[in-house]
């Protein structure tokens, strides 16, 4: 066999390995499994080899999106014992211990939504030839729809446009929304309304008094349906301006009775007191002269008050009494 050409030698080897059975074959599903929560998963995983001594079989996990090189083991099996690790330890188990009769399915109990990810099965036994010795197996955790929250965001007179919202926090595989508006109204017109089943958001243009009611989103999947509720009112735009209008006139009510009311708290407190005070320069009719009795004041004004019609003659007796002077 010296004298035959390298590729061919190893060709003929490889051959040789492969009939005496030493040659290492895993073999897994090649459709990916689906398993509700809660429920038991089995990962199905056969091999073919000769068992021995240094027979080894490991399981690992690695989240979705990452690289195999970054999984980290769940079981092993070594020198006929099993040894379950990691934070899945309490949960794994093999269909068949020991697995040396070329089966080491894995099982795990009530799962987790976070179990979803690719598992590993993986056969070492040397000096066996290695071919195949990984196995790779993509399971998926259904989980039905949470309760989902409904939102809006818009204008919500008569013309405008408003964004309806709906999303669920948990759902495998990802729910569909779908929008319903209840009631006897009438459905808006298809040009004015936009659906996303995708992301749950449904666009309202145009927007009539017909629009206002009551609308449902409903997500689901496989697993079942959750759904939520909002109220739309659409207004006209005048009512805007009159409720302000409103408010202005309320207000104005309201700055008058309070000027009122100190109105009249103030000229009830006047009345408590009745005395006027008169400043330096206010004159009296009935004020007395300095130097002059009130007495005298009293009878020169009833004096006055009586002799007034004659004052003309008394001026003329008074002139008459004046002595002559030659």
């Amino acid at each position: 066999m010296t004298g035959l050409p390298g590729p061919f030698l190893c060709g003929a080897l490889l051959g040789y390995l492969c009939l005496s059975g030493l040659a290492v074959e895993v073999k897994v599903p090649t459709e990916p499994l689906s398993t509700p929560v809660g429920k038991t998963a089995e990962l199905t995983c056969t091999y073919s080899t000769s068992v021995g001594d240094s027979f080894a079989l490991e399981w690992s996990f690695v989240q979705p999106g990452k690289p195999v090189s970054e999984s980290h083991p769940i079981l092993y099996f070594t020198n006929g014992h099993l040894y379950p690790t990691g934070s899945k330890s309490k949960r794994v188990s093999l269909l068949q211990n020991p697995p040396t009769r070329g089966v080491a399915t894995l099982k795990l109990t009530d799962i987790h939504p976070s179990d979803t990810g690719t598992y590993l099965c993986q056969v070492n036994n040397p000096p066996d030839f290695y071919t195949n010795g990984l196995g790779l197996i993509n399971l998926t955790v259904l989980v039905p729809p949470s309760n989902p929250s409904c939102s809006q965001n818009g204008q919500t007179s008569v013309g405008g446009s408003i964004a309806l919202r709906c999303s669920s926090s948990e759902g495998a595989p990802r729910p569909v929304y779908n929008w319903v508006h209840l009631g006897s109204s009438p459905t808006p017109s298809p040009g004015s309304m936009v659906q996303d089943e995708v992301s749950g958001q449904l666009i309202l243009t145009n927007l009539s008094l017909t629009s206002s009611g009551t609308y449902r989103c409903v997500a689901t999947n496989q697993m079942g349906s959750a759904s939520c509720e909002l109220t739309l009112s659409v207004t006209e735009p005048s009512q805007g301006r009159v409720a302000g209008a409103l408010i202005g006139v309320l207000l104005g009510v309201l700055l008058l009775s309070v000027t009122v009311f100190c109105l009249i708290k103030f000229q009830k407190e006047r009345g408590k007191n009745p005395k006027e005070t008169y400043g330096g320069s206010d004159l009296r009719e009935d004020a007395v002269a300095p130097g002059i009795s009130e007495h005298t004041s009293r009878a020169d004004s009833s004096k006055g008050l009586l002799e007034r019609p004659s004052s003309a003659s008394t001026v003329t007796t008074t002139k008459s009494k004046l002595p002559m002077v030659v």
